[in-house]
């Protein structure tokens, strides 16, 4: 399915702050941390991302819009928190829920690499939680393949 990337307007800017953060803190909290260092963590990670409260440092958000110019999603793509300036990171790529399984990821996704690419991106990552099957075939028919896992036994 054909998408084009849409710079989300700083106007909007704030609620997707809302949004992805809460997302973010949902998903650490699945994969067992405490809610308050969940919490930490989003804080941490969002504010140095975005320490203005918009896209600085080479960070961008996009909507991902359908032929229809429907919203189905977003990508969050930007530099990897390393010293190697040219990895880049897909720190946060979702496509709504009523729209999954009908490709729009993967054409997000190959956008959002071509956007890195034009930024001199030499790689790019992402991470997976781990109950997100779905996310890691994707990831791994695109050509990503696993650097670190991490487990985790409840006892």
């Amino acid at each position: 399915m054909p998408v084009v990337l849409r710079v989300v307007d700083v106007s909007r800017f704030p609620a997707w702050l809302v949004r992805a953060g809460g997302e973010y803190v949902a998903g650490l909290a699945a994969a067992g941390h405490s809610s308050v260092d969940a919490e930490r963590v989003v804080s941490e990670r969002l504010a140095w991302a975005f320490p203005a409260g918009v896209p600085t440092g080479g960070h961008a958000v996009f909507d991902v819009v359908d032929t229809d110019g429907r919203t189905v999603g977003y990508v969050w793509i930007g530099p990897d928190a390393t010293d190697d300036s040219g990895a880049w990171r897909v720190w946060s790529v979702v496509i709504d829920d009523d729209k999954y399984g009908r490709g729009f990821g993967r054409a997000a996704m190959h956008l959002a690499e071509e956007y890195a690419r034009e930024r001199g991106a030499t790689s790019i990552g992402a991470q997976v939680f781990g109950d997100h099957t779905s996310s890691r075939v994707l990831y791994e028919s695109l050509g990503y393949s696993a650097v670190s896992v991490k487990m985790r036994k409840i006892l």
